[in-house]
């Protein structure tokens, strides 16, 4: 298998990449519908209390995507893009770099890559990894200080939990 039929991410990550790695008790195509789902996605996808205020999803490469995330306070903080690739139930790209249209944002600041790759006895189990590939190398340094792993291993806790909760 080549590197561009791979599902799986980009080895060994770039130095701009700061990833996620979780074995999730739950099949691919759950966490898929988590991550596709606006009334999932608002469960789950920022470390509590935080909340997400609102999404829209134009799940198809081009299509736009936004999430406003609403901290402990009111603020909020929208972030939009667009998507790059998906394959249903094993891949997620999105970015940041452009908003709809294909316009070019002012300050681009990630890409990610999500995977799903099923794993233990008849795929129950999902080597979930997400990786936030950065523009610059002082972007991914600026995000892991933000707590990039802190973060988003809560919400992968929380990702997990809801899950469990859904019906194949």
């Amino acid at each position: 298998m080549n590197e561009e039929s791979c599902l799986c991410p980009p080895r060994p990550p770039h130095a701009q990449d700061l990833v996620l790695t979780r074995l999730i008790d739950a099949p691919a195509e759950r966490l898929y519908r988590c991550w596709t789902e606006p009334a999932l996605l608002k469960q789950w996808f920022v470390p509590r209390p935080w909340t997400i205020a609102h999404v829209e999803q134009d799940l198809r490469p081009g299509g736009a995507s936004l999430v406003v995330m609403r901290d402990p306070d009111g603020n909020e903080y929208p972030n939009a893009g667009v998507y790059l690739e998906l394959v249903p139930g094993r891949k997620l790209v999105f970015t940041d770099a452009y908003g709809a249209g294909w316009t070019p944002s002012e300050k681009p600041f990630m890409t990610a890559i999500v995977t799903f790759e099923p794993e233990g006895a008849y795929g129950q189990q999902t080597r979930y990894t997400a990786i936030a590939r950065h523009w610059t190398e002082e972007a991914r340094k600026q995000h892991e200080a933000m707590g990039f792993h802190t973060g988003w291993g809560i919400c992968a806790d929380q990702l997990q939990e809801l899950a469990a909760t859904l019906k194949d």
